[in-house]
């Protein structure tokens, strides 16, 4: 997508909201180049704090980037019509990464030296994070806040991850899955960082709980034949598909699991990313009894979280959902995190706003509290073991408080 192209969406999208919410947004003014101040209460007296979102609004990720963005904008528009932070508002910028990591580096390199932003907040893979990591850390000398799930490892000071690590979603999972599908384990994935480190750590939390590996594969993100690994996995009694495959390849994938009567002879499918946009590329038949461990599903039916998605379906509608495998959970907590950050620091230069955000925490957000653990740039949270059935997730398993991220510690 073009410049102009992801400027007339930005601009068309905040017309529709204008509309549908007048009153609330009564103080907004189109800024142009994809950036917008909701402005309350008339002029501000002092310069906007500049947020910079960096997320695939298209290609293969874009069904996880939409709501990364439609969050920000709504908490942005949340946090400006309360005044702003520090007596500031809040300028949001945001660039289509297009899930291209080498359109990535150039989009984000101007969000750091050509917009100046204070904060980037964005990524969904691994691989783009990678790739875009040194542009905003290192040489754009930027605080970054990467909001997805992900393998762990990555322990670069001023990177902060909000979504789950390994240990977050694999520790009571797996236990879970053996008692709940079996012992024999097959983990088909996709060919790039996050599948392999998490099979790494998945791999000895199925070995420590009892459980074994029959194989690990892995195919090109676009790979869309999988025959000759559906008949491995039906001819060596695998109990449990644990998948770590992506879009486009994982619809394809488990339309010929099913096909093959993976589920129908008792086979259980597992996805620690699937949440609810992920149900809506499949169809319901074809992920039947599907688990997936995360942070939170609409089926937690916390207050807080209803709150949330009461709102965020009245400004953005039901085609990109906020979920949390899609990062929304991850994008909701780290730009309200790094606000209270700035409100304690009274400051948005870096250090001082990390120093306040290595101890921040909120009291409650979609699926219940979190907070930073000091010293390593992840959080704790509440986690969920959901099941699917006829289309939607059931809760069958929460976790009994904040889980530890497990990352960054040293031994």
């Amino acid at each position: 997508m073009s410049q102009d192209d992801l400027k007339g969406r930005l601009d068309s999208e905040s017309r529709r909201l204008f509309l549908q919410c007048s009153t609330a947004l009564a103080g907004m003014v189109a800024l142009g180049g994809g950036s917008y101040i909701l402005n309350p209460k008339g002029a501000w007296a002092a310069d906007p704090i500049k947020v910079g979102i960096a997320t695939d609004l298209t290609g293969a990720i874009g069904y996880a980037g939409i709501p990364n963005l439609n969050v920000a904008k709504m908490v942005v528009e949340e946090i400006n019509a309360a005044g702003g932070l520090i007596g500031r508002p809040i300028k949001l910028f945001a660039e289509d990464t297009a899930s291209n990591e080498q359109l990535a580096v150039t989009r984000v390199r101007k969000l750091v030296t050509q917009d100046k932003v204070d904060v980037v907040f964005g990524g969904i893979t691994s691989s783009m994070r990678n790739a875009i990591k040194d542009t905003i850390v290192n040489r754009g000398k930027t605080l970054y806040i990467y909001p997805q799930l992900y393998e762990g490892l990555e322990c670069t000071k001023y990177l902060y991850c909000t979504g789950p690590t390994p240990a977050q979603q694999c520790d009571t999972f797996i236990p879970w899955l053996i008692k709940n599908g079996g012992k024999k384990f097959f983990l088909p994935s996709a060919d790039y960082v996050w599948p392999h480190e998490l099979n790494k750590y998945a791999r000895k939390v199925i070995e420590k709980s009892g459980g074994e590996v029959v194989d690990e594969v892995y195919f090109p993100v676009d790979h869309n034949e999988y025959s000759a690994v559906v008949s491995k996995i039906m001819s060596s009694g695998t109990n449990v598909v644990f998948n770590t495959t992506i879009p486009p390849g994982t619809p394809v994938f488990f339309k010929q699991l099913h096909e093959a009567g993976f589920q129908k002879k008792g086979g259980r499918l597992a996805c620690v990313y699937y949440d609810e946009n992920a149900l809506n590329i499949t169809p319901a038949i074809e992920i039947e009894g599907l688990a997936s461990c995360l942070d939170y599903f609409k089926a937690v039916n916390d207050a807080y979280g209803n709150k949330l998605q009461e709102k965020y379906t009245r400004l953005y509608g039901t085609k990109n959902l906020f979920t949390a495998g899609s990062a929304s959970t991850g994008m909701w907590r780290g730009i309200n995190l790094w606000a209270e950050a700035v409100k304690a620091a009274k400051s948005v230069k870096r250090d001082d706003v990390a120093t306040a955000l290595d101890h921040a925490k909120l009291a409650d957000g979609p699926g219940g509290p979190c907070e930073v653990v000091p010293g390593t740039w992840h959080l704790r949270m509440p986690m969920y073991i959901a099941v699917a059935k006829n289309g939607k997730y059931e809760i069958v398993e929460k976790s009994s408080g904040l889980v530890d991220p497990r990352e960054c510690v040293k031994t």
